[in-house]
């Protein structure tokens, strides 16, 4: 089974449900909303004012990225990870302007959620897509891609693959095309 068909519905649910309690214990909403029950535009109202309050982040920025990988990215950038049995997550976080060079991986799909601020995503031959909180996309095995923050926006996403799989790092992103995305 490709790793990308063991999501279904339900895991984002799942993923959306773990993002309510963790809202739910940083503000003190209501922890029931985590059982399912519709979230209403008060309760999300508090949520984001609790989410402001707590940095704007619902997960944990982590270290700095740049000891590592300051050669593909283009700002700072912070990694923490959060899982790594059989799949590895990963909350990344892209300070304004900052993207990482093109790229591809091998042994696994990446599955993108954005979690907090705004940024964007490029499929080699394809145009930049815009990515916001709660959107997602899959990034098919072997696709050039790179994904970052807008020039103006901090941005968080969770980054998600099968464990082991590997990065192959290729040019910069051109700078002056990655200047004219609003």
């Amino acid at each position: 089974m490709k790793f990308w068909q063991r999501f279904n519905k339900n895991t984002f649910r799942g993923m959306a449900a773990s993002l309510v309690v963790a809202a739910a214990v940083m503000g003190g909403t209501d922890a029931a909303l985590a059982a399912g029950e519709p979230v209403t535009e008060e309760q999300t109202k508090i949520i984001s004012a609790s989410l402001l309050q707590a940095g704007g982040t619902v997960f944990p920025i982590g270290n700095d990225n740049n000891a590592a990988y300051a050669r593909y990215f283009t700002g700072q950038s912070f990694l923490f990870p959060m899982a790594n049995d059989t799949v590895s997550v990963s909350n990344v976080t892209f300070a304004p302007s900052c993207i990482n060079n093109w790229h591809t991986h091998s042994g696994s799909c990446q599955v993108l959620v954005g979690v907090s601020g705004r940024g964007y995503y490029q499929i080699w031959g394809q145009d930049p897509v815009e990515m916001k909180a709660g959107e997602s996309v899959t990034i098919p095995e072997g696709t050039k891609h790179w994904h970052g923050a807008a020039g103006n926006s901090w941005f968080q996403h969770l980054s998600i693959m099968s464990k082991g799989a590997g990065t192959t790092w290729l040019e910069p992103v051109d700078q002056n095309v990655y200047r004219q995305l609003k």
